[in-house]
């Protein structure tokens, strides 16, 4: 269990954050980046839990707190990402309940004919936000990725929960989704 019980520590100050293993790093570093926009969309995902059904909130609380955990993944840099007591890890089984999720949710939708307009109903509208914003943070992770190592299954954890906001703001539209017309405002 965490325990804060002072929420200001100076230490950032200096531009820089501590991680997980006591390293510091600069504010506008990418792993920094990548977290931030995790939290970002963890944020987006709480707002748009607001507005949606009971079921609907209670499975965006469970994958709000898996972002916490993907965020302190990131926060451990290093190469070896097996989780344990003291090191929290995204996992197989995280990004398999997301699929497994996405194929329950889209088996009662019907096939898209066009691409949709992200939008319809409030709560729809929200899921697309928070989806746009998990795509950010994805690239964010990619690019920190690209530069250093970082957990593939993260990686794969936000590839993932942004094709389930997707069929998600679907399901919340019951398929009335905004369809995109092309040239429609020529």
């Amino acid at each position: 269990m965490v325990k804060l019980n002072k929420i200001y520590t100076r230490t950032g100050d200096d531009g820089t954050t501590g991680l997980v293993d006591g390293s510091r790093r600069a504010k506008h570093d990418a792993r920094m980046q990548a977290i931030g926009e995790v939290d970002e969309a963890n944020s987006l995902i709480g707002l748009a839990a607001v507005a949606a059904s009971e079921t609907t909130a209670r499975n965006l609380q469970r994958i709000q707190n898996d972002l916490f955990d993907l965020g302190a993944d990131l926060a451990t840099p290093g190469e070896d990402f097996t989780p344990s007591e003291m090191v929290l890890r995204v996992v197989a089984r995280q990004v398999e309940w997301l699929e497994t999720a996405i194929d329950a949710l889209n088996e009662d939708l019907p096939p898209l004919t066009s691409f949709i307009l992200p939008g319809g109903s409030e709560a729809a509208a929200r899921i697309h936000v928070a989806r746009a914003t998990v795509r950010r943070a994805e690239r964010s992770a990619v690019a920190l990725a690209d530069a250093e190592p970082v957990n593939p299954q993260a990686l794969a954890y936000l590839n993932r929960l942004s094709d389930y906001l997707f069929v998600l703001a679907r399901a919340t539209n019951a398929g009335s989704d905004p369809l995109w017309v092309p040239g429609a405002s020529r």
